[in-house]
């Protein structure tokens, strides 16, 4: 039996529920060749997202390759990162030397470890540097194995903000977008975790990526589709829950989607078999959801200044705008109007809050739980 209510990692078709309009638009984005771009806070679903559409594409003439560039810190190791994943992907063990990577390794002298074990992935090291390969060899050349395959090629890379953390950014993304923007056999899926360092890279008009592809804006997943999905996993459990305590599990972590699975995994772990929620079990279960997280949240607002904080419980007390009158400033401190706009910089950056229609709101439902029984 499948695990239920997985959070924390990508899940699988048992546990995916929901984003039906937005798998039919990714999938069709990756049936006709169309770069897809999506953003959203974490823990939204992205990758969950991206792997369902993948895994129930079933186009034999669709090379899917998939990377996750967390750790690349410059843009030669992203170079890196995307030859390997492109190598690994588009070739048997056979073709790799053969075919695919014939031409394109010539000037290296890779690391190529192939397991006993079939079933076991190839081991491949590459080492490309500025003396080896231009940026242009290294982002061409999953267009030349899509066009020696008469296939087409979707690269679809996670974390996709990092680049904006590279030195030059603009000129790297500069780099990318000519290359990119030429190839007609592959065509791009991007995505990442930092919403506001996303929204620069793709929604500013001064950046090469502005209008790259179709933009897709996770929501929050609706009661709707979770009511089903939650009543039938506890029943596939021999446990009970109401539609209203399933109703509420939404409503207190605002439809969060890896909250909503984390609240619903401590009350069907909690509950005997045959066994019902009750409203003092979701009361326990909130407090043990508060408590799990507390480190990080912790560890999350120890940095910040009084001025930061004061910012913050201004917005868990529900003011979401109007930072600048002075009965607002009063009650919570804020200091002088020139400052606020630093205030609510930082704390973008920080990704504790975000910007929605000039109005500010908190990222993460739970730690504004957390905020108000600790700060307020």
């Amino acid at each position: 039996m499948e695990k239920s209510f997985v959070y924390g990692i990508a899940v699988t078709d048992y546990n995916f529920t929901g984003r039906t309009e937005e798998t039919r638009r990714l999938k069709s984005n990756f049936i006709a060749g169309i770069n897809s771009v999506l953003i959203s806070p974490r823990r939204y679903g992205k990758t969950s997202l991206v792997d369902h559409v993948c895994r129930n594409l079933d186009r034999e003439d669709i090379i899917i390759v998939r990377l996750d560039i967390f750790g690349c810190k410059t843009e030669y190791e992203f170079y890196n990162a995307l030859a390997v994943a492109v190598l690994k992907q588009t070739a048997s063990k056979l073709q790799l030397w053969m075919e695919e990577a014939r031409d394109f390794l010539v000037r290296l002298t890779p690391k190529i470890g192939i397991p006993v074990d079939p079933v076991s992935e190839i081991s491949v090291s590459l080492g490309i540097t500025p003396e080896t390969h231009s940026p242009e060899e290294v982002l061409n050349m999953v267009e030349v194995i899509a066009k020696r395959k008469n296939r087409h090629i979707v690269v679809c890379i996670d974390e996709f903000q990092q680049v904006g953390e590279f030195e030059n950014t603009k000129q790297v993304q500069a780099r990318l977008r000519s290359a990119w923007q030429h190839h007609h056999y592959t065509s791009y899926c991007l995505y990442g975790s930092k919403r506001h360092m996303m929204s620069n890279i793709f929604l500013n008009r001064s950046m090469p990526f502005y209008q790259f592809g179709d933009l897709l804006w996770l929501q929050k997943i609706p009661t709707c589709d979770w009511m089903d999905y939650i009543i039938n996993h506890f029943e596939a459990e021999g446990k009970h829950v109401s539609q209203q305590i399933v109703e509420r599990i939404c409503e207190v972590v605002d439809n969060y989607p890896s909250y909503v699975q984390h609240l619903s995994s401590i009350l069907l772990n909690h509950l005997p078999q045959g066994g019902s929620v009750t409203d003092d079990m979701m009361s326990s279960a909130i407090s043990e959801l508060i408590s799990t997280n507390e480190a990080l949240y912790m560890q999350q607002v120890e940095p910040l200044s009084a001025y930061q904080m004061n910012l913050l419980k201004a917005i868990v007390s529900g003011i979401h705008s109007g930072y600048n009158e002075k009965r607002v400033r009063s009650m919570f401190d804020l200091g002088s109007p020139s400052n606020l706009v630093r205030l609510r910089d930082a704390l973008i950056e920080r990704d504790l809050i975000y910007s929605e229609m000039r109005q500010l709101y908190l990222t993460d439902p739970v730690f504004g739980l957390w905020f108000r029984r600790r700060f307020l």
